[in-house]
């Protein structure tokens, strides 16, 4: 099932393969066009590493037990993606430049050794 033009749900399902709930989808869609899909339309290409995770699936990964990527708020998700074109820092540098120009939603952002965190949580934040 298409998301976007350039994503598919199946990207996103959690890896332990349980089911996701309808509102997770709903929240899945809203994120990955408002956040993920502008940032793609840059980067010409993103593989999401990982997007919704169930709780059991995020605990097992060491996952906060308030993660973004349990997709348990309105509208609110996240997702660790990679680039064959770019690395994460420089990921980091172009969807911050476009959190700042209003042109994707504020929210989280790490660059990791091998994938950029991002999320929509609604402010900037970084660690």
């Amino acid at each position: 099932m298409k998301i976007t033009k350039n994503f598919s749900k199946s990207e996103f399902d959690s890896k332990d393969g349980a089911i996701m709930p309808g509102e997770v989808l709903n929240n899945l869609k809203k994120f990955a066009a408002a956040t993920l899909q502008p940032l793609r339309d840059e980067v010409g290409a993103l593989i999401v590493n990982s997007g919704y995770r169930s709780p059991s699936h995020n605990a097992s990964e060491g996952g906060a037990s308030r993660s973004y990527h349990l997709y348990d708020r309105a509208g609110v998700g996240a997702a660790d993606v990679r680039s064959p074109h770019h690395t994460p820092k420089e990921l980091y540098a172009i969807a911050k430049r476009k959190m700042d120009a209003g042109e994707i939603p504020k929210g989280g952002l790490k660059a990791y050794r091998t994938f950029l965190h991002i999320d929509n949580r609604g402010h900037f934040a970084t660690w």
